[in-house]
């Protein structure tokens, strides 16, 4: 693909409150997060040729399934509506699916959104759930659940490469203390590494304070061709690279524990669609589903050397003020993860910090950011790269 040409505007951002909505459903949230876009963006809703929802277990989870078809009821359009599923990934699908609908000239502008309404189920109910993106024949029939999964990569990686306890327990610290900045957040107090070690064992070594949470929530974003992004503001946000990978549903069946190779293929084509490296990014919103699947990232999309991410952390490189802060939103630990929304919400955080609009957790001179989002244990990754 012509770098040229790989040019979509993010005009718009919207959000919920992430946590747990006892008074709003699904269909509530969804359309809350999309007018909060359609506002943001300055538009009218019959400007929108198309919309791509993010969303993995509504059927399971709240009875309704036909989202696509559900949100465009519910604004009064009957425009192409369509449910994009890829487990955890599927708000970073949404918007590679909005994002190729506009590069290939079928539409001008396009609402993706993502949505999940998780509370309202027993957590027995959710973990089932959730394994629904893991193996089921050898995974999930055999009684593991996904803290278990990422517990075995985070063994191997402490087995290998000297990886510590308090190495991991620094990542919850550090998005407790970035989430404690953002005002969606489902958690915004902040932690010590000691309460992460001492809170309740989950899977060893995950503790209760490893783990991101159950949550309700919605994110949308409006994305418009290039060339007619100015029509609507003087402060675009553009794409400038996205990949897609996939690797095996069951851990049994990789090369490595250690790394996720989809993550690694699908950043190195985002990395070169957008012209740019690790050195070059600014801020990175990443799926810490775990707390190990963060040091993983930090190390699969280039920013540390295989096996040195514990240390990299360790010298405060991925805080705000260091090399390259990580998930300044809170990330999926302390912002919270209603797992259809995740993907969109780190697009509309680094759609934020390069628009100079994120805060107290400003990073200063953000040009470029990027966005990781991991479906299951690591079969799906989607990667998106953004420039001011």
């Amino acid at each position: 693909m012509d770098n040229s040409k790989f040019r979509v505007a993010v005009i718009g951002i919207g959000l919920t409150k992430f946590g747990e909505h006892w008074e709003k459903g699904l269909r509530n949230l969804a359309i809350e997060a999309g007018v909060n876009a359609v506002t943001d963006a300055k538009i009218e809703g019959k400007e929108i040729d198309a919309m791509y929802i993010g969303n993995m277990a509504s059927g399971r989870l709240t009875g309704q399934e036909h989202l696509g078809a559900l949100v465009a009821d519910q604004i009064g359009m009957n425009i192409p509506a369509t449910r994009v599923e890829a487990a955890c990934a599927s708000g970073g699908l949404a918007l590679r699916q909005g994002l190729l609908s506009i590069l290939s000239g079928q539409h001008n502008v396009v609402l993706v959104g993502g949505a999940e309404k998780m509370t309202d189920m027993s957590v027995d109910q959710v973990t089932t759930t959730l394994m629904g993106a893991a193996d089921e024949e050898w995974e999930g029939f055999q009684g593991l659940t996904f803290p278990g999964l990422y517990a075995l990569m985070a063994r191997r990686h402490m087995h290998d490469y000297g990886t510590r306890r308090e190495h991991l327990a620094m990542i919850s610290v550090k998005n407790h203390e970035h989430a404690s900045m953002n005002p969606i957040a489902q958690f915004q107090n902040k932690i010590t590494v000691d309460q992460v070690l001492k809170s309740t064992m989950v899977a060893d070594p995950l503790t209760l304070l490893d783990c991101s949470p159950v949550s309700d929530g919605a994110a949308a974003l409006i994305l418009c061709r290039e060339d007619i992004a100015k029509k609507y503001t003087d402060n675009p946000v553009y794409i400038v690279g996205s990949g897609q990978a996939s690797d095996t549903l069951a851990l049994a069946q990789r090369k490595s524990l250690t790394r996720l190779d989809a993550t690694i293929m699908a950043s190195r084509a985002a990395y070169k669609q957008a012209g740019v490296a690790p050195k070059d990014i600014n801020v990175v919103e990443v799926h810490d589903c775990f707390t190990i699947a963060e040091l993983m990232a930090v190390e699969d999309l280039g920013f540390a050397e295989k096996g040195k991410g514990g240390k990299f952390i360790e010298e405060g490189n991925t805080k705000l003020g260091g090399k390259i802060p990580f998930n300044t939103s809170g990330g999926l630990k302390a912002c919270g993860h209603p797992v259809g929304a995740t993907g969109i919400k780190q697009a509309c955080e680094v759609v934020m910090q390069l628009r100079g609009e994120a805060g107290a957790r400003q990073v200063k001179g953000a040009e470029i950011g990027m966005t990781h989002n991991v479906g299951g244990s690591g079969a799906t990754a989607v990667v998106h790269v953004f420039k001011k």
